[in-house]
């Protein structure tokens, strides 16, 4: 009888020829736990995911509560159902005015495609900026504004007329013109290695781009749900987009994604043609009632999102070694960079062993990610610190 691992080679398709490959039986937490008992930290969150870490009794009560009820009923758009709305709601009240309208999806590269189209089908125009190393997503819209040429040569052609601007580059914010449809940028670069705006830098894009009518995108899909240290990563910076893109922490560890916007941009994909962005499992029942359980435990224990900083300082304070040439954070999200790729992945390997699970960025490929679930206490955060240290001094 083959085992799961032979069965996962052999006909799951694979991402890269060295996967992971650990075998997880449960997860509970800030933990997983394999096949043989071996407990890990779940010091990424599945990648920045499980914000309320796993099976939340909040997230996993609402969503069995759910699946007693209904689960996939028609595609989106075209019924009244309860956890789409009641999550809609909660969103408009959460955000600002001009961000009351949502259309859900399944992912953060369907919510991108579809901020994307709302973008050229309301100005009527087709250039499109992003930013050196952004990260946005794998399908062909989304890879076209990624800032990588490494990470997408081998899947041209691409969309035309995407530019992409240096991060922080004030003097280069002036290629966005009134022949450009919209901006998208993270307010935190997460695949480039934990990247802050300078101070003032968004809010100068915003200017550049309310000049020009030209619409501003802002990729939340890491930052969103209290990643930060605020609820949305927007908040920090006295700037709100015209379109906010959310995924990955918004679906409470199910698969959703939704881009906002106001009613007068949003409704410009209901005719001409009708149907201007279509999915058909977009704000799943089941994935809508574990975002509005995460919302409302983030909303109800502010604690939760208070701590951050706190855990933030103690993660800068602990972490120590002569390898560490760098430590960036925003909040719960932390690089830690090294000499090179191969010191930060031996490093990476022997936290594992130690039963603490990181990886690296995919365009800083030296630095090691921290993105642990917002519940992660001071006494887990002191004993994770000790495993790294001991995984940078072996």
């Amino acid at each position: 009888m083959p085992s799961n691992r032979q069965l996962f080679l052999q006909h799951l398709a694979q991402t890269s020829d060295l996967p992971m490959a650990l075998e997880i039986e449960k997860a509970e937490g800030v933990f997983l736990y394999d096949t043989i008992g071996k407990k890990y930290f779940d010091l990424i969150s599945g990648i920045a995911v499980s914000n309320l870490g796993h099976k939340h009794p909040k997230v996993t009560e609402a969503v069995k509560k759910q699946t007693d009820e209904f689960m996939h009923l028609m595609v989106y758009g075209e019924y009244i159902q309860a956890p789409q709305v009641k999550l809609a709601k909660k969103l408009a009240e959460v955000l600002p005015p001009s961000l009351s309208c949502t259309y859900f999806v399944n992912s953060g590269s369907e919510a991108i495609e579809g901020a994307l189209k709302l973008a050229k089908r309301y100005t009527g125009k087709n250039k499109i900026i992003s930013f050196t190393n952004a990260y946005h997503g794998s399908s062909h819209g989304a890879l076209s504004i990624c800032g990588n040429e490494d990470f997408k040569r081998a899947f041209y052609p691409l969309l035309p007329n995407v530019y992409h601007l240096p991060y922080n580059s004030f003097s280069e914010l002036n290629e966005i013109d009134n022949n450009t449809a919209c901006v998208v940028i993270e307010p935190v670069q997460a695949e480039a290695g934990i990247i802050l705006p300078e101070v003032n830098f968004l809010m100068e894009v915003r200017k550049k781009c309310t000049e020009n009518e030209v619409l501003l995108i802002f990729d939340e899909i890491q930052t969103g749900y209290g990643r930060t240290g605020t609820l949305f990563g927007f908040e920090k910076h006295n700037v709100i987009p015209d379109i906010l893109v959310l995924a990955k922490g918004f679906g409470g560890g199910l698969p959703l994604g939704a881009f906002i916007s106001s009613k007068e941009i949003m409704h410009c994909l209901t005719n001409n043609p009708t149907l201007g962005h279509i999915t058909t499992f977009g704000g799943n029942a089941l994935s809508c009632a574990a975002s509005l359980a995460t919302i409302e435990e983030l909303l109800n224990n502010q604690s939760l999102i208070n701590q951050i900083p706190s855990k933030e300082n103690l993660f800068l304070k602990l972490l120590k070694g002569k390898k560490i040439k760098n430590i960036r954070s925003a909040g719960l999200m932390l690089a830690i960079e090294f000499e090179n790729f191969e010191t930060n992945k031996a490093i990476i390997d022997a936290c594992v062993e130690n039963g603490v699970i990181s990886d690296w960025f995919l365009f800083n490929s030296q630095s090691m990610r921290i993105a642990p679930p917002l519940i992660i206490t001071h006494e887990q955060i002191e004993e994770c610190c000790k495993k790294i240290n001991e995984a940078i001094n072996q």
